[in-house]
């Protein structure tokens, strides 16, 4: 289980420290293959292999004539790219996938469960902050209506 946010800094050929906390498990879950691939909402997506297969699946089984799903195959799928940690825990992101998501020097690992959202900081602030002010609604989001916190 992938969780909490932390700032980390790309080095200068766009390698990321993965943080040890989250190495050994991440790399217990993948057998050491990962799947790095664009997110429609301008991140990184970071998948141990095995739990992106079913959903890298499921994004191809739906119809290649509906513009919205060829759209969402070209973004998930068509940007996935397979990665792997080096020896020092790093993790190389791609140069296309740093510009997508405008991924400077400073960037947030943010742990969502099965998988990974990286942000760039100045996109991470601004997602926090929406998050944080579409959750001060009065009305819980689909799904979180029997959650008692």
């Amino acid at each position: 289980m992938f969780q909490g946010a932390t700032a980390l800094n790309l080095d200068a050929k766009g390698r990321m420290a993965v943080p040890s906390r989250h190495r050994d498990a991440l790399s217990v879950a993948s057998a050491g293959r990962l799947i790095l691939t664009t997110h429609p909402h301008r991140c990184l997506l970071l998948y141990p292999e095995p739990a992106w297969a079913p959903i890298r699946d499921k994004i191809l089984a739906a119809p290649s004539f509906d513009p919205r799903s060829a759209a969402a195959k070209r973004v998930l799928v068509g940007n996935a790219r397979d990665e792997e940690m080096d020896a020092a825990g790093r993790l190389l992101i791609a140069p296309e996938l740093r510009d997508y998501a405008s991924l400077e020097k400073q960037v947030w690992l943010v742990g969502m469960g099965t998988h990974f959202e990286i942000w760039s900081d100045a996109g991470w602030k601004r997602q926090h902050e929406a998050a944080f002010d579409a959750l001060s609604a009065n009305e819980p989001p689909p799904g979180f209506e029997g959650i008692s916190l």
